[in-house]
C-alpha cells in the first residue's frame, strides 16, 4: 500500500509512521506533551497542550471584547 520510496525510508529510520486512533495521540507524539483531558468545570490541566489553547483562546476574546 505503501510507495516502496516510503518503506525503504522506514526501514533506514528517515521516515516513521505511528498509528494513532485520536487526535489526542497525535498531537501529544508531534508535541512531547501530554494532551490533557477535561475536567468536569471545563478546564484542563497545566502543563498539557489543550490548557495551553484553552488560554490561548481566552487571550483571543479577551482581545475581542476590548
Amino acid at each position: 500500500m505503501l510507495d516502496e520510496e516510503v518503506v525503504e525510508a522506514i526501514a533506514e529510520s528517515q521516515f516513521h509512521i505511528y498509528p494513532i486512533r485520536t487526535i489526542d495521540e497525535g498531537i501529544e507524539i508531534l508535541t512531547g506533551l501530554p494532551a490533557g483531558h477535561q475536567r468536569r468545570d471545563g478546564t484542563f490541566p497545566k502543563n498539557t497542550v489543550n490548557y495551553l489553547v484553552q488560554k490561548r483562546l481566552e487571550e483571543f476574546a479577551s482581545k475581542e471584547e476590548n
